[in-house]
């Protein structure tokens, strides 16, 4: 998808499109003030933010740890540990076919997987099982094909979201996305297949995100049937090459940060669905790191 850097004044009238049993979880409200855009146009979005029939592409693969830490914006976020001195990074593609009050984008969101200032640093474990309070997200770069969601994204939750051109695209069973430079070089290819086990995933996690100077913590949901694949070899060896390329990182200004971590070739985790349901929240007030 093309990048689409020109927004109206006026909100999409697309409420229809959210009727799904998972949207009456939520209480949409506006926010205290209009979102300022720009010095002329100003919009009074709805929260939370809706995205419904979304195509969700998620690529998860081991990298090492204190290089995953030396992105993290504070030292009392840590990377989940794994096996072996590593941690995972995640590269999550959405095709968002219909967002609340908004055009359709397409954006890929690369995280580190947290603990925010955990009491115990416990492995392996945030990551497969749900009752880790302090678990979620931190984004540490994320191409999107909507300046006006660029703007957003900086300006409420402090994400670091560039407009760039995404593509999501089907080929061969796999579901590619791949995000370019400002000059249309790719700088990230993900392939991810679109079969495995069926898995069904009603989940509520934190993203965590800096903006200016404070620290923000944001519930994001989500609901649908996807595709899995594992690989839990992984996890008792390092280095295992892939029986074909799934990533593929250029040596580009963009690809940079994904080049620190080296990221191991071979794939830990693969999630597809076609049709995914989710929610993005205002962040949460109260939330920071206390001094120790």
């Amino acid at each position: 998808m093309k990048p689409t850097f020109e927004y109206g004044e006026a909100l999409l009238e697309n409420e229809t499109k959210f009727q799904d049993p998972f949207f009456q979880r939520f209480r949409l409200s506006k926010a205290s003030v209009p979102f300022q855009l720009d010095e002329k146009i100003s919009k009074n979005y709805l929260f939370p933010i809706f995205y419904a029939d979304v195509t969700c592409a998620i690529g998860i693969f081991m990298c090492d740890y204190d290089k995953a830490q030396a992105i993290l914006p504070h030292p009392r976020m840590k990377p989940v540990k794994m096996t072996r001195g590593r941690s995972v990074v995640v590269l999550a593609c959405y095709e968002y076919k219909n967002v609340m009050n908004v055009m359709p984008y397409n954006e890929i969101a690369m995280m580190i997987p947290i603990m925010a200032d955990p009491i115990v640093d416990i492995p392996v474990l945030p990551m497969v099982l749900p009752f880790f309070g302090k678990f979620g997200y931190y984004v540490f770069g994320m191409p999107v094909t909507s300046k006006e969601n660029q703007l957003r994204g900086n300006r409420i939750w402090g994400l670091p979201k560039v407009t760039r051109e995404v593509d999501i695209f089907e080929e061969g069973g796999d579901c590619v996305a791949i995000a370019t430079e400002e000059s249309g070089a790719p700088y990230v290819e993900l392939r991810v297949p679109m079969h495995g086990s069926v898995t069904e995933f009603d989940v509520t996690t934190n993203l965590y995100s800096r903006l200016d100077g404070k620290f923000l913590r944001s519930e994001v949901c989500f609901k649908g049937t996807f595709k899995v694949t594992k690989y839990m070899k992984c996890l008792a060896r390092k280095g295992l090459k892939p029986d074909r390329p799934y990533l593929k990182i250029a040596d580009t200004p963009s690809a940079q940060i994904l080049r620190s971590l080296d990221i191991e070739e071979h794939p830990f985790q693969f999630r597809y669905a076609r049709h995914m349901n989710s929610a993005l929240e205002l962040p949460k007030p109260g939330f920071g790191f206390p001094a120790r």
